[in-house]
């Protein structure tokens, strides 16, 4: 794994985190704990912070960055995720906020102050535009993404299922290198 400084930012791990070797962790980053970020990703938080909550995933060839503070973004922009949350193959997330339990799906791009409220779904491929909020128990697809419909019960459950699968796979990704220790 490539974990990498910038700025006097080291970024910082919970226990039991996987960070697979061709995924890049830059500066300001923090992941809690049961955290898994699959081969070739890079978490960039060299302008600003980001925080991914605990039992969280984020799948092969993500890209999370942030907004640094500057004449036309005041407060720059940070990225921030809750627990248990999915991120799926290849999105892009940028500078926005990311509820408990939320899955983002494969390709899906997410800009700037936008925010998935907890237990929310955003489409395979689908863009969420600055500053949109999808509500919580929403699935909303698209580009520019719209609400589609309410999620069932049991698609809510799926959600936090998603989570916690990633996080059976990620032990045994670890208990795999300590076997070869």
């Amino acid at each position: 794994m490539t974990i990498r400084s910038f700025s006097d930012h080291q970024p910082k791990l919970g226990e039991r985190v996987f960070i697979d070797s061709t995924a890049v962790v830059i500066g300001q980053v923090d992941l809690a704990d049961d955290v898994s970020v699959w081969p070739m990703t890079v978490i960039r938080g060299d302008v600003n912070s980001i925080r991914i909550g605990a039992q969280s995933n984020i799948q092969d060839n993500c890209v999370l960055h942030v907004t640094h503070v500057g004449p036309y973004t005041a407060d720059g922009g940070a990225l921030n995720m809750g627990d248990m949350v999915t991120v799926g193959h290849g999105a892009i997330l940028h500078a926005c906020t990311i509820g408990d339990s939320c899955l983002v799906g494969m390709g899906a791009r997410i800009l700037d102050k936008a925010v998935m409220q907890p237990y929310s779904m955003l489409g395979a491929g689908s863009l969420l535009t600055p500053g949109k909020v999808i509500p919580s128990g929403e699935l909303w697809v698209g580009n520019p993404a719209v609400k589609l419909r309410d999620l069932s019960t049991e698609e809510k459950q799926s959600l936090d299922y998603s989570a916690s699968h990633y996080v059976k796979l990620k032990d045994q990704y670890l208990s795999s290198q300590t076997d070869k220790g």
